[in-house]
C-alpha cells in the first residue's frame, strides 16, 4: 500500500463535544483511542454555542421530561423519531448534572442550583406557558463545555491527532468500516488509521449557504466521506435559519437574548411577534420567527436604508442584566454591528445556522443504511454523533439549546455502543482492504496535477450563490428546479478544480479544495431532497405547496450520491415507553 498505518481501538473524526464526549466513555473505558481535528479541540465549533443546554431539571419552574419531549416533537413538525426524542429527553436531566459534577461552570441561581432561562418553543402543559429549560453559563454555554469535555479527555489519556483531517471512509468488502484514511495538514503526508470502530462527529456543514453563522471549518467532510462511500444522508432538504444572525455579517445573536426578554421591532416600532404568535411571541421556534421576520421585511415594514432587516431590543433590560447574562452578545453586537446594545438595538435578519440532517443514525449512534426491503440495516463498525449525524431528533426543525444536548446524549450513546461493539463482536482486527489508500491517493493527485481548471474560490462562490438564492427561508418550485440545473453545474465544475499553489506547507491550498469537494456533496443532496419534497415543513418553507402533507410526505428523504437519487424511510412514531405524540396544527 506504501501509506503508513496507525492502529487504534476507536477513531473518532471530530473534537467537538460529540466527539470528545465518545472519546470519554471509550478512553476511561481503557480502549485506545484517537481523535483527529482540523482545529485544536477547543476551537471547535462546539464553542460557539451560546444560550444553553436544555433539560427539564426544574429549578426555576416546575419541568418534566414529557413536556420537553412534545416540544420537541412538535418543534419538529412531527418529522423527528419519538423513540430518539424520548431518548434524548430522558436523559438531559443526568446529562447535564453529570457535566455540572465534570467541573462545568454553569450560572448559578441564589439557592445554588444551575440557572436556566427561557428559550424558543420550550413550555410547561404540552404548549400551555413558556417555562425556564435552557441551562447556561452565560452565553458562552458551548465554550464552557468544550473546555470541561476537552480537560476530562486529557485526563483520561486520549490521543489527539490535531490538525490532522479525514480523507476517506475505509470497508472492507463486506462493507464494514474498518478505519478511515487521513492527512496531516503540516507536513502533507496521508496516513491509515486502523480501527475496530470509527465515529464521525464532524459537525454541520453551513458553508454551502453564502450567509451562515457557521464557522469556517463546517465543511460537511463527514458527510462527502460517507456520500463517497455509498451511504446515504437522510433529511438534507432541512436546514434551520436562525432568527438572529448580525444583519451583513451573518455572526449569531443568541436566542437567550429573547430569553432573557429582549424582543423584535419593525420599522414601525411593533413588536410584530404578537401578530405571528400570540402565546410564545418573541420564543416561538426558530422556523416561525424566521418566516415571520422574512414577511415583515418582504412586506415593506423592514429597517434600515434598504429595509433589508429588523431590529432587536435589548436596552430596556438595563445595563447589569445585559452584563451579567449576555456579556458576549454585547461584545459581538459592538464589534460586528457597530452598536451599544445598553444604548441601541441590534439589527438582525435570518441566517444559516444549523444542519437538521445527515448520516442516518439511531439513537444508540450506530449508522443505518437500506439493504434490501430494510431501510435500517447496522454499518457494522460506523457510528455519528452531534450534527453530522441524524437520529431524528431535530425533524424538520430543531429546538433551541437542544443541539448541546443532542451532542452529549448521543456521544455518549455512541460511545457505549462502540464500547459495546468493540468487546463483544471485534475480539480480533477485521484486515484492511488491499486498496485502502487508493481513492485518498487518486484524489489528491488529481487535486495535484490538474491544469486548465477553474481556483477553489471561484467554484465555491459560485456553490453558495445558488444555495443562498434556491434554498432560502422560503422556497417554490422554479427555484428549486433551477436549483437541482445550477448545482450539477457547479459539481461538475469542482471536479476540474485548479491548485495553484502547491506548496506542501500546512496544505492551506489544498485543504480547501478537499473541503470544496465534501461542501458540493452536500449542496447537492440538499438541493435534490428540497425540490423532491411537495410540502410546507418545519424549515422547509414551500410558496407551492403551503401545507404539511403528513399522509404523503411524513417520512424521511435518503439521498444516494451515486445517481443523485432519492429513497425514503418512514418515521418512527414509536416512543420508547410512553404514548405516541399524534400531528396536530402548529400553533404558537
Amino acid at each position: 500500500m506504501g501509506v503508513p498505518v496507525r492502529r487504534f481501538d476507536a477513531v473518532i473524526v471530530g473534537g467537538g463535544g460529540a466527539g470528545l464526549r465518545a472519546a470519554l466513555q471509550l478512553s476511561e473505558a481503557g480502549l485506545k483511542t484517537a481523535v483527529l481535528s482540523k482545529v485544536f479541540p477547543t476551537r471547535s465549533h462546539t464553542v460557539a454555542a451560546q444560550g444553553g443546554i436544555s433539560a427539564s431539571l426544574g429549578n426555576v419552574q416546575e419541568d418534566h421530561w414529557q413536556w420537553h419531549m412534545y416540544d420537541t416533537v412538535k418543534g419538529s413538525d412531527w418529522l423527528g423519531d419519538q423513540d430518539a426524542i424520548e431518548f434524548m429527553c430522558r436523559t438531559a436531566p443526568d446529562a447535564v448534572v453529570e457535566l455540572e459534577h465534570f467541573g462545568m461552570p454553569f450560572d448559578r441561581l441564589e439557592n445554588g442550583k444551575i440557572y436556566q432561562r427561557p428559550f424558543g418553543g420550550h413550555t410547561q402543559h404540552n404548549g400551555k406557558t413558556p417555562v425556564q429549560r435552557a441551562c447556561a453559563a452565560a452565553d458562552r454555554t458551548g465554550h464552557a463545555m468544550l473546555h470541561t469535555l476537552y480537560q476530562r479527555n486529557v485526563r483520561a489519556n486520549t490521543q489527539f491527532f490535531v490538525e490532522w483531517m479525514a480523507l476517506d471512509l475505509i470497508r472492507d468488502a463486506e462493507g464494514d468500516v474498518v478505519g478511515v484514511t487521513a492527512l496531516e495538514m503540516e507536513t502533507g503526508e496521508i496516513y491509515v488509521l486502523h480501527a475496530k470502530a470509527v465515529l464521525f462527529a464532524t459537525g454541520g456543514a453551513g458553508r454551502i449557504y453564502a450567509a451562515s453563522t457557521n464557522a469556517f471549518i463546517n465543511t460537511g467532510d463527514g458527510l462527502g466521506m460517507c456520500v463517497r462511500a455509498g451511504l446515504p444522508l437522510e433529511d438534507m432538504e432541512f436546514w434551520q435559519f436562525h432568527p438572529t444572525g448580525v444583519a451583513g455579517a451573518g455572526v449569531l445573536i443568541t436566542e437567550g437574548v429573547r430569553g432573557e426578554g429582549g424582543i423584535l421591532l419593525n420599522a414601525n416600532g411593533e413588536r410584530f411577534m404578537e401578530r405571528y404568535a400570540p402565546n410564545l411571541k418573541d420564543l416561538a421556534p426558530r422556523d416561525f420567527v424566521s418566516r415571520s421576520m422574512e414577511l415583515e421585511v418582504l412586506e415593506g415594514r423592514g429597517c434600515g436604508p434598504h429595509k433589508d432587516h429588523v431590529l432587536l431590543k435589548l436596552d430596556h433590560l438595563g445595563p447589569d442584566i445585559i452584563n451579567q447574562r449576555l456579556p458576549g452578545i454585547r461584545e459581538i453586537a459592538i464589534k460586528f454591528a457597530g452598536v451599544d446594545p445598553i444604548k441601541e438595538p441590534i439589527p438582525v435578519i435570518p441566517t444559516c445556522h444549523y444542519m437538521m440532517g445527515g448520516i442516518p443514525t439511531n439513537y444508540r449512534g450506530e449508522v443505518v443504511a437500506p439493504k434490501g426491503d430494510d431501510p435500517e440495516v447496522r454499518v457494522n463498525g460506523f457510528y455519528a454523533a452531534g450534527e453530522c449525524a441524524c437520529a431524528s431528533v431535530h425533524g424538520a426543525n430543531r429546538l433551541g439549546t437542544n443541539s448541546l444536548l443532542d451532542l452529549v446524549v448521543f456521544g455518549k450513546s455512541a460511545g457505549d455502543s462502540m464500547i459495546k461493539y468493540i468487546r463483544e463482536e471485534m475480539p480480533t482486527w477485521k484486515d484492511l482492504p488491499a486498496d485502502a489508500a487508493d481513492r485518498s491517493l487518486a484524489r489528491v493527485a488529481r487535486l495535484d496535477g490538474q491544469t486548465g481548471g477553474e481556483e477553489v474560490a471561484d467554484v465555491r462562490a459560485a456553490m453558495q450563490r445558488t444555495v443562498q438564492s434556491r434554498a432560502g427561508v422560503f422556497r417554490n418550485d422554479a427555484n428549486l428546479k433551477l436549483g437541482v440545473d445550477e448545482i450539477a453545474q457547479v459539481a461538475d465544475r469542482a471536479r476540474l478544480l485548479q491548485i495553484k499553489d502547491k506548496s506542501k506547507v500546512f496544505n492551506t491550498a489544498r485543504v480547501e479544495a478537499l473541503e470544496l469537494e465534501n461542501l458540493v456533496e452536500v449542496a447537492v443532496a440538499t438541493l435534490v431532497a428540497a425540490e423532491a419534497r411537495k410540502e410546507s415543513r418545519g424549515a422547509h418553507a414551500h410558496d407551492d405547496y403551503p401545507k404539511r402533507d403528513d399522509d404523503n410526505w411524513m417520512k424521511h428523504s435518503l439521498f444516494f450520491g451515486s445517481d443523485r437519487s432519492l429513497r425514503y424511510k418512514p418515521v418512527h412514531t414509536k416512543p420508547l415507553s410512553v404514548d405516541y405524540i399524534p400531528p396536530k396544527e402548529r400553533t404558537f
